[in-house]
């Protein structure tokens, strides 16, 4: 209970600082912190969650993270659900959190909400294959980025930086292909509240893409280097 309690609290801070970020810190045209200062906040979030929570529960905050590292054999197979729903209850909880300050803004128009798309809903405009591609392969190396730096033989005490740095360039990268998903609770919590209702019909694709990545990574890296401790 005390790993899906850590869960809980970290996934809920990495979307109310990461969409946070997005929907009231970057919502300024002159004063806004853009694309950098959103995939910073991401990456910072992941980064004080892994010192304030690893030692706890890993600090997984993605249901994609859980299943590449069980892939790994480095998460016990049976814990997956209920990471997953502490997940998932932690994000849409970030949401609301998000939801309840946003709209204290007179004229706040909620809009898209941080939430990922393709299409018309892609910042760019990019099309599903884009999408699709951008956001496998991106989990990919995010995966491969968490087994190698919290690997036995990595120096210790660095994983979470390099992994909060890790998520930054990956939103650095991505932001104008998906709004960067890599994390389906993420998506999750955010279609939920998206004007419209389009980002529920598009919710596929940010938990199909992100964990065949995440399963890839996890296969390749366990031939590449295997944990053996």
């Amino acid at each position: 209970m005390k790993k899906l309690i850590a869960e809980f609290i970290g996934t809920l801070w990495l979307v109310l600082g990461g969409c946070g970020s997005a929907v009231i810190a970057a919502a300024y045209p002159e004063l806004g912190i853009g694309f950098v200062g959103v995939a910073l906040a991401f990456g910072l979030t992941v980064l004080t969650m892994a010192y304030a929570i690893g030692h706890i529960s890993g600090c997984h905050l993605n249901p994609a993270v859980s299943i590449g590292l069980a892939i790994a054999g480095r998460f016990d197979k049976k814990d997956l659900f209920p990471y997953i729903i502490a997940q998932l209850l932690g994000a849409i909880a970030g949401a609301g959190i998000l939801y309840a300050i946003a709209t204290g803004k007179p004229g706040f128009e909620l809009g898209g909400f941080a939430a990922n798309g393709f299409g018309k809903h892609s910042p760019g405009e990019y099309n599903m294959f884009s999408a699709f591609f951008t956001e496998l392969i991106l989990t990919f190396m995010f995966l491969i980025i968490i087994l190698g730096a919290t690997h036995s033989k990595a120096p210790k005490g660095m994983a979470g930086l390099a992994i909060g740095l890790g998520l930054t360039l990956i939103h650095l990268i991505s932001i104008p292909v998906t709004n960067t998903s890599v994390n389906p609770a993420r998506s999750t919590s955010q279609a939920l509240f998206a004007e419209g209702a389009w980002a529920i019909p598009q919710l596929w694709l940010f938990w199909v893409a992100p964990i065949l990545g995440a399963i890839l990574a996890g296969f390749v890296y366990s031939i590449i280097s295997p944990e053996n401790e």
